[in-house]
């Protein structure tokens, strides 16, 4: 009887290890020739690092004074004018940097021979549309325009108390137009800066040629 039992279990044990139905769980295994971890593709990597500089450059070409495309025209042709401002006497006799500034970018245009897009104008005649910057204006004043406005905004930084706004011009001459003043700044009584102090008219090569004082 026992011995029966035994062999009854046994047939049995066999038919469930041989049945179709039995699933038992498998070890996990990775496929062949397969890693674990599979690594990014490099060629699209590399596609992806150079798209990624692509962008950085043009982020950067977007505020370069030297792009034509931001020279903007506005309505029926008229062009877009940019520009910061403050009274004569800051901006030519006591900022430090802003001769080094305009010097260091005209040098640059013509490295690149660019055509010169900025120039400094001794009381502009645009001036007459901004009351509320005049109200708050010593004068005689002295703008840096421009049709670059990123550039523009940058010096508005760089040298902060200046005033920045833009207008619209149909000629360039329009735009520039002045009226005639003559320029006296004080000498100071003692220089300490570790630096010579600018030349009277160092500005001249920034007004606009031909000048117009109509």
């Amino acid at each position: 009887m026992l011995a029966s039992t035994t062999l009854n279990l046994g047939s049995l044990g066999s038919q469930l290890l041989n049945s179709p139905s039995h699933n038992p769980t498998k070890p996990f295994l990775l496929p062949p020739n397969k890693p674990f971890l599979k690594s990014p593709n490099p060629i699209n990597s590399s596609s992806s690092f150079l798209k990624l500089r692509t962008s950085v450059k043009t982020a950067v070409a977007a505020v370069d004074s030297s792009d034509a495309a931001e020279k903007e025209v506005g309505e029926a042709g008229s062009k877009n004018y940019h520009f910061v401002v403050a009274n004569a006497k800051f901006m030519l006799d006591e900022e430090e940097h802003f001769q080094e500034l305009m010097g260091e970018r005209l040098r640059l245009y013509g490295e690149r021979n660019k055509e010169q897009d900025f120039w400094l104008v001794i009381e502009p005649k645009f001036l007459d549309k901004f009351p509320n910057i005049t109200d708050r204006l010593k004068r005689p004043a002295v703008a840096l325009v421009s049709t670059n406005g990123p550039w523009i905004t940058f010096m508005k930084l760089r040298l902060d108390r200046v005033l920045q706004e833009s207008f619209e011009a149909d000629t360039l001459e329009e735009a520039l137009a002045s009226n005639p003043v003559d320029l006296k700044f004080e000498k100071p009584e003692k220089w300490t800066a570790p630096y010579s102090k600018y030349e009277f008219g160092w500005w001249e090569p920034f007004l606009p040629p031909k000048t117009s004082k109509v």
